[in-house]
Formats: C-alpha cells, sequence, structure tokens
C-alpha cells in the first residue's frame, strides 16, 4: 500500500467475552486452538478469562463454601465472585450483559448466539462449580442465566465453550 492511500474499510471492534471460571487454563487452552485461537490473533474476538479466585481473601484462596440455610454439597460463595467480577468491572469495565451458566437458565439455541454476536461490546459468561452458586450471585450480580441444555455437568466450563465456539462462528 502506497502512502496516502486509504486503508479501506475500518475494521469493526471485536468481540469481546469475558469468562470467569476457577480453571482459566481450560477455557484458555481451548480457546487458542483451532478457529478461536485464529480469531483471537486476528483481533475479531477479545476472549479474556478471569480467575475466580483472584476475589477470593483466604491462604487457600477457597471459592466455595456450605449452603447458608444447609444441605447437601458445596456452593461457590458470594464474596470471591463479586469481588473477582467488580475488580475487573473497575479497572478495565465488563462486558454487559453478565450471564450465570445454570441448568436453570434461558435456553441457549440459535437465536441467542445471534443475539449475543450482536451485543456491542460483548457480553461475560460466569461459570459455576459444585451444586452452584449462592443465589446472591444470580440475585444481584448477573444480569441473567443461560443453560445448554437439559442435563447436568461438573461446572460451566464446557457451557461456555460451548456458548464461546456457537457465538464466534457468527463475527465477521
Amino acid at each position: 500500500m502506497s502512502p496516502g492511500a486509504p486503508a479501506g474499510p475500518p475494521r469493526p471492534a471485536p468481540l469481546r467475552i469475558d469468562v470467569f471460571t476457577i480453571f482459566p487454563e481450560v477455557v484458555d487452552g481451548y480457546c487458542s486452538a483451532s478457529v478461536l485461537g485464529r480469531a483471537r490473533t486476528a483481533g475479531a474476538l477479545d476472549l479474556r478469562v478471569r480467575h475466580l479466585r483472584s476475589g477470593a481473601t483466604d491462604p487457600r484462596r477457597s471459592v466455595d463454601d456450605a449452603p447458608f440455610g444447609g444441605g447437601a454439597g458445596m456452593v461457590m460463595m458470594p464474596e470471591p465472585l463479586f469481588a473477582a467480577v467488580e475488580s475487573v468491572e473497575a479497572t478495565e469495565g465488563l462486558a454487559r450483559p453478565l450471564l450465570l451458566l445454570s441448568p436453570g437458565g434461558r435456553r441457549f439455541d440459535h437465536s441467542v448466539a445471534v443475539e449475543l454476536s450482536g451485543s456491542a461490546p460483548g457480553f461475560s459468561l460466569l461459570c459455576g462449580r459444585y451444586e452452584g452458586v449462592d443465589q446472591r450471585v444470580a440475585d444481584h450480580l448477573c444480569d441473567g442465566e443461560l443453560s445448554v441444555g437439559d442435563y447436568v455437568l461438573n461446572g460451566g466450563e464446557g457451557a461456555a465453550l460451548v456458548v464461546v465456539e456457537a457465538v464466534s462462528r457468527l463475527v465477521p
């Protein structure tokens, strides 16, 4: 291209997706390969993987506890989740909506993928784990819930990968 020549049409801003998880290496590793990896390298997809343990304050960086009202299993505590999300929101801004991946959420399908692919500047996903998250997280931190189907997974990372891959395929 010669000096002074027009640069062509402006490149659209990349779609930003923030994924909050206790297993960032799982999400980042998968999304660094194949088409997703090339989209990230080319600048079409701005995928930011966030470690939920960054919001924990104890030496073990705990994110789980017994349910407040009792019951079996463990749930993710609200304090470290709020801290991790609010830290990103304060320092970099957060792509909204923030969607909790949950079996009781809105069913994810192609129409939802199209909707999310057009949400500017993007959206964020919160991966649950254990028996779920403390209800205060769903009620006061997240903007909604999203489900990838009627089955139980060990955590939200697999669901996040489904959403990221389906949505990113729709990005030019």
